[in-house]
């Protein structure tokens, strides 16, 4: 059985590797001259900058791709768990540490709200009915089906599905920095959190559970790590070239088109591509039924992401690993991302300092970081070229004010990328940093099938389809196809 990945991201390097325990012959074409997707690395002058994820839970998914081939992760990846997992800061200037201490919890919130602790204990109990149904129990199974919806329809409608993460965590919660602080977890899958369907609540107990992970030499050296179990297993890996066609006849696949002309035969054509941009770019529309051109057309796209790495010859030793930094407003703001698709000077964002557990990532006595701001996607028609640089002096000029004094005379290194980067480099339809929003009427069935809708022969795993966006679900959705192959 001959298989083809397209796109070497975690959910193709995954399926390609579940593929190969399968005993298919199998071959992964990347792009880029490098592998990893949204999770490549970018050298700069002894820095080591992680494009994307950074936060990793749920270490078990990756660790089980060596155990397909009986070999031991360790030997490959060196993961380190996190005692502090996110510092968040509010405008005011308070600060929370979060973490699995749960005493340490039950005491910062005291401090904040004392009627607040009850609440939060029932959260996390209410998130963990979620987690066992959403997670351990759907993560990995098809949703190719209406029966196979259906049938959960009743435990997604008493887990209160029709509810938003920030409306689940209200209903629990009074105090509105705790609202914000533990409603943001949409943000890392690419929604939002007022319309995000509260199964997604399911992350908060997720970290819970397995705790939160770094990955020593950056996320990049998982990829590496993969890579190198790859090339062990005799998959054939294709750098430097993209697919430019998925050739059919009669609704079954055939092969696929290089853009050097290329062509390769298959049996299975696996997409880590956005599924978007593949039924744009890469397949006969003809084949489309008039329900899912529908379908298509009704779908709407995570935020963007502005992504400002930074290398500073001054080291900030009082700034934790990751760090969230809430602006003044919330709601208005996220509306304004999500919605109005209009930039807002009242940003929040997220700031990675991987030095702070890893020395390697950096020069000696130099420090390394990303600050990630979710940006409307370009369906705003902003110019990137124009408001990038704004941007940037904006977002120095906020980091200077609450955490990094001094940071403009620091930086040695430093660049940015914007949806543009997303849309024309990673392909991903509008420059959405996540694919599709997970909102309840994109989730599961809902959301591009894993098996092809249009094509026999052709499967989808990565961000945009079942189960969504984040390491675990991208790794998850690798799982889905097992199953169905």
């Amino acid at each position: 059985m001959k298989s083809i990945v397209i796109g070497a991201g975690f959910g193709g390097i995954a399926a390609a590797l579940r593929l190969k325990a399968k005993n298919h012959q199998v071959t992964i074409i990347e792009k880029h001259n490098d592998l990893g997707g949204r999770a490549r690395i970018f050298n700069k002058n002894g820095f080591i900058f992680d494009g994307g994820p950074t936060v990793i839970t749920a270490p078990h998914l990756i660790e089980e791709l060596f155990e397909l081939f009986n070999k031991n992760a360790g030997d490959y990846i060196s993961l380190t768990p996190l005692n502090t997992w996110y510092r968040f800061v509010f405008e005011d200037g308070s600060k929370f540490d979060y973490s699995g201490n749960e005493e340490n919890m039950k005491n910062q919130i005291k401090e904040i709200d004392k009627d607040d602790v009850e609440g939060y204990i029932k959260l996390v109990e209410f998130t963990k009915k979620i987690f066992d149904k959403g997670f351990t129990e759907l993560a990995d199974i098809p949703f190719d089906k209406p029966a196979v919806m259906m049938k959960q329809l009743p435990s997604l409608l008493k887990l209160k599905s029709y509810k938003s993460v920030y409306s689940l965590v209200s209903s629990f919660i009074k105090n509105e920095k705790l609202r914000r602080m533990l409603s943001m977890h949409p943000l890392l899958v690419g929604g939002n959190p007022f319309t995000t369907t509260s199964i997604y609540g399911l992350i908060l107990y997720l970290e819970k559970k397995w705790g939160i992970h770094y990955s020593i030499g950056g996320t990049g050296h998982i990829i590496s790590g993969l890579e190198k179990l790859m090339k062990e297993e005799n998959i054939e890996i294709i750098k430097g070239l993209e697919v430019i066609k998925i050739n059919s006849k009669d609704g079954k696949i055939k092969s696929i088109k290089l853009n050097n002309q290329k062509e390769l035969g298959a049996d299975n054509i696996i997409c880590n591509a956005d599924p978007p941009a593949v039924y744009e770019k890469l397949l006969d529309k003809k084949n489309f039924s008039s329900f899912f051109k529908w379908k298509n057309k009704r779908m709407q796209y995570s935020m963007g992401l502005f992504v400002y790495y930074f290398g500073t010859k001054k080291k900030y030793n009082d700034v934790q690993h990751h760090t969230i930094k809430f602006g003044n407003k919330y709601e208005e703001h996220l509306k304004d991302i999500f919605e109005n698709k209009i930039l807002n000077e009242d940003i929040s964002y997220y700031l990675h300092r991987p030095t702070a557990t890893d020395k390697s990532m950096a020069p000696e006595n130099h420090d390394c970081f990303y600050v990630l701001v979710p940006v409307p996607n370009n369906q705003s028609n902003i110019n990137w070229s124009t408001e990038g640089s704004k941007l940037k002096e904006l977002v120095i000029k906020k980091m200077e004010k609450d955490l990094l004094p001094d940071l403009k005379n620091n930086i040695v290194e430093d660049f940015y990328l914007t949806p543009d980067y997303f849309e024309k480099e990673l392909n991903t339809k509008y420059g959405s940093g996540f694919s599709i929003q997970p909102k309840f009427s994109q989730s599961a069935y809902f959301r591009f099938h894993n098996k092809s809708e249009v094509c026999d022969g052709l499967y989808f795993v990565g961000a945009g389809t079942h189960p969504g966006a984040g390491v675990p679900g991208v790794l998850s959705s690798a799982k889905v196809l097992d199953k169905i192959l």
